[in-house]
């Protein structure tokens, strides 16, 4: 009878996969804790562990329901720490005929198992992950013929597709978006019942890291690690979210408060793109939530969470698989500069980069605007190599997947893509920072003053920014407002002055 080799990738750790529905000892499912993921690019230390650590309470999942697995830690001197070299091995050494495996999420990977299955001189077969509500080319034949591929038309298809929020064929309460209504500055102390504790000791494998020479960077509490790393966690830690947190999450999603690192938000995108929970199981129970509380939630509120997640999430993986590996390359202003200093140590002046910065340093963790209108921001402005910001983003952060970080950020925080995934840049001045946070508070520099003595360098930067990118800008539709403003400005010459003296002394901001 023939064996059949089956590979789980580390972000492949689905209990609920059609593989596991039937027990056969025919099957030997492989996995591997490998250099060749631990070094693509410098990681935090708590994305390596959280990987680990999941990947083999996955294992032990398996075998308690009777699968037969073989996993190969980072020190078992039979590991090759590389995957095509590992599953070569395997093969030969197990005797299978058969080999099969589930469609990556990353470039990269797929092209490696496309090369490597070419190779082998056994049979291959591919399973879809069984994770995401959409196929990897739903998206451009969606948007087929069409120029601009328009996030909000995706997430309306999606809501009707599966009928999420939905009443007959119209949205609920009549709207499709209640985003204008979720942009609100949290101004008083949080009063929250804090999260189940999952602390564990991870010590052993913090020590297998150095002990291997894998090179990390960020902080870590190995004797309180707090990240969920089974499926049992993140369920609970899903079902906190809509008891304590959904009610106003919507309100204040944008927001952000130097007193709270996690606010009101879910911290459920590491469970979710290791797939130990699915995007439509959270929408779902979310949304059921809600019909049961809705006199004490908006539906603004649960709208919100439901569009980062069968909006956003599912259409950056389309735009992903639709333009890469051409995506990888783009950089549309041409920027050249190298990410400063403090973007790997926190230590700057500018208070809301320091809070940042210092925060994804120490939990591997930031939200969506954080990332997007402070630490992007400023690497927008300051005409960062989005290389290198690309680097940074996938290594700091604990749920990043190159998929979903990629788009997020060369696309949607970089505007290197020249407009595929956003219809302008996101940048902004110091007004819209302290609009949105109480981080302009006890700054060493001024949010009011763009020139002179302690002025806030995003506000030159901002006017700077434009002034270098004009001819790439000035004809787009919503940025015209910004030039009629700068043409009535009658401190040009001393703003540009003041961001060039910036620029040239950026690792001292």
């Amino acid at each position: 009878m023939s064996k059949i080799l089956r590979l789980i990738l580390g972000d492949q750790l689905n209990c609920q996969h059609l593989w596991f529905k039937e027990k056969n000892k025919q099957v030997l499912y492989a996995m591997m804790e490998m250099r060749q993921e631990t070094d693509y690019v410098r990681h935090h230390v708590q994305k390596v562990i959280a990987f680990f650590v999941s990947m083999r309470n996955f294992s032990e999942w398996l075998k308690e329901q009777g699968h037969e697995v073989l996993y190969l830690t980072l020190d078992n001197p039979e590991n090759e720490q590389d995957l095509e070299k590992n599953l070569k091995k395997l093969i030969e050494e197990s005797g299978a005929t058969h080999f099969e495996y589930q469609l990556p999420d990353e470039y990269r990977l797929d092209q490696q198992i496309n090369s490597l299955c070419k190779e082998l001189n056994i049979s291959s077969k591919a399973y879809d992950t069984e994770h995401f509500l959409t196929s990897r080319s739903y998206l451009s034949e969606f948007f087929k013929g069409k120029k601009t591929f328009l996030m909000e038309t995706f997430y309306r298809e999606m809501r009707k597709k599966y009928g999420i929020l939905m009443k007959g064929g119209e949205p609920i309460a009549g709207k499709w978006n209640f985003d204008q209504e979720n942009r609100n500055k949290l101004k008083d102390p949080l009063l929250i019942k804090p999260p189940k504790s999952y602390s564990k000791n991870v010590t052993e494998i913090l020590h297998l890291l150095k002990m291997k020479g894998v090179k990390t960077f960020g902080k870590i509490n190995a004797e309180k690690f707090i990240w969920p790393t089974t499926r049992e966690e993140s369920l609970d830690l899903l079902e906190y979210f809509c008891h304590q947190l959904l009610p106003r999450f919507g309100e204040y999603q944008d927001a952000m408060y130097s007193g709270d690192i996690f606010l009101f938000h879910s911290r459920l995108s590491f469970s979710l793109n290791v797939k130990m929970i699915s995007p439509l199981e959270v929408v779902k129970k979310v949304e059921h939530y809600w019909y049961e509380n809705q006199n004490n939630i908006g539906i603004s509120q649960v709208e919100g969470f439901i569009r980062q997640i069968i909006g956003w999430r599912e259409y950056m993986r389309g735009i992903y698989w639709a333009k890469m590996p051409e995506f990888a390359t783009l950089n549309f202003f041409l920027h050249e500069r190298k990410l400063p200093d403090f973007f790997w140590t926190g230590k700057t002046k500018m208070n809301c980069l320091k809070l940042a910065i210092s925060q994804s340093l120490e939990y591997a963790y930031a939200h969506h605007i954080q990332r997007l209108m402070i630490t992007g921001n400023f690497a927008l402005l300051a005409g960062v190599h989005p290389d290198a910001v690309d680097r940074w983003y996938l290594g700091i952060y604990i749920d990043a997947i190159e998929w979903v970080e990629i788009t997020n950020t060369r696309g949607m925080s970089q505007y290197a893509d020249g407009g595929i995934v956003g219809t302008k840049p996101y940048v902004s001045s110091a007004n819209y920072i302290d609009k949105m946070s109480d981080y302009c508070n006890g700054c060493f520099y001024s949010k009011s003053k763009k020139t002179g003595e302690r002025a806030c360098p995003f506000n030159s930067l901002y006017w700077h920014f434009y002034v270098r990118h004009e001819d790439k800008l000035a004809k787009n539709p919503r940025i015209g407002m910004v030039y009629r403003t700068w043409s009535k400005m009658k401190d040009k010459e001393e703003i540009l002055r003041q961001a060039e003296f910036y620029l040239s002394n950026i690792d001292d901001l």
